[in-house]
């Protein structure tokens, strides 16, 4: 630090914080949201602090300075949070014996944004049919004229109570002999489950909503609002997850079949609720998709908390994100071949 410049001496203060900063983000997945909940926050930003961190760690090798060992080493620690949230990938291709799911938010098909919804409605039920799923999960569905123009011979909803209208539902080409909902109180998210017969074979696929942060997707927007109610609503919406995750892996132990979870987790492949969520299944993205993986339009913040993990049984054969602006969502799916 002695032959460090003063204005050196504070970048290097603040590489400081960012690197202290960044250590906190990768022990955030292995504590409860409850017991920091503020703190838990900083799941969300990982990606940022990773990117301000290799920053720093390329300014300081510029100068042939030493302090690029402080970056560099956080950086290291935390390569399979990197790998996680950017994944190279290879390339993947369904084969016929695959069976397909797609999952997607649609936002109740725009019905309040600047498209007409009955055009939104159908552009994202033409998107479908062009990809064929055999299963679809959709989120945030809107159940007026909601069988219109998307037939498949097996449907199962979730619609809430107190709004009728609004929920969720599962398509499926194979028989569903079983279905079930948790239906969370005092908010519009939930679970829901479809028992499949595929073939041979019963697998029980969640299509997950958890709860929303009803924030803005846009950071313009995000810099005028109260700080404190936002912080507050962040920090309620962690503490609601991980109840309703709770709830989901005390379902998911009873299960008598192996399961497919795919849906909006309102989180991060870096967060607390990913981790309980995941526990021994594979990620779908991480097994075959590359890049970012990017399922929710956020300015320039590449968000992925849309998921599809699938029961270690199954082998993963293909994943896709879809650049389709219907929705403030993006749609995504896997294939996967059932054990034989």
């Amino acid at each position: 630090m002695k032959k460090l410049s003063f204005f050196n001496k504070l970048i290097f203060l603040l590489n400081s914080l960012f690197a202290v900063l960044l250590l906190l983000s990768y022990i955030l997945p292995y504590i409860s949201p409850s017991v920091f909940p503020r703190l838990s926050l900083l799941s969300l930003v990982l990606p940022v602090l990773l990117v301000i961190n290799l920053v720093f760690l390329v300014y300081w090798l510029l100068r042939f300075k030493r302090q690029f060992m402080l970056s560099g080493l956080v950086l290291l620690l935390g390569i399979h949070h990197i790998t996680g949230i950017y994944n190279l990938g290879k390339e993947t291709q369904a084969s016929p014996q695959s069976v397909s799911v797609l999952s997607y938010n649609v936002r109740t098909f725009n019905v309040n944004g600047l498209d007409k919804k009955e055009e939104t409605q159908a552009k994202i039920y033409n998107f479908i049919k062009e990809q064929n799923p055999a299963i679809v999960c959709l989120q945030e569905y809107s159940a007026i004229d909601g069988t219109k123009g998307l037939q498949y011979p097996y449907q199962v909803k979730a619609m809430k109570p107190f709004k009728k209208s609004f929920g969720q539902i599962i398509y499926s080409k194979y028989p569903i002999i079983n279905s079930g909902s948790f239906d969370f109180k005092k908010t519009s998210n939930n679970i829901m489950y479809a028992d499949v017969v595929i073939d041979q074979d019963t697998v029980r696929v969640c299509n997950i909503h958890l709860q929303s942060f009803r924030v803005s997707s846009q950071f313009a927007e995000l810099q005028q609002a109260d700080s404190k109610k936002l912080i507050g609503s962040m920090v309620t919406a962690f503490e609601r997850q991980e109840n309703q995750v709770k709830a989901f892996l005390e379902n998911e132990a009873s299960s008598p079949y192996p399961v497919i979870v795919a849906g909006d987790f309102n989180n991060s492949s870096t967060s607390y609720v990913y981790r309980k969520l995941k526990g021994e299944k594979n990620d779908a993205f991480a097994k075959a998709g590359s890049g970012t993986g990017r399922t929710f339009i956020f300015d320039f913040l590449p968000l992925r908390i849309d998921f599809i993990l699938t029961d270690p049984k199954f082998e993963v054969t293909d994943f896709k994100n879809y650049s389709l602006s219907l929705s403030d969502h993006e749609p995504i799916m896997a294939a996967f071949m059932m054990e034989k």
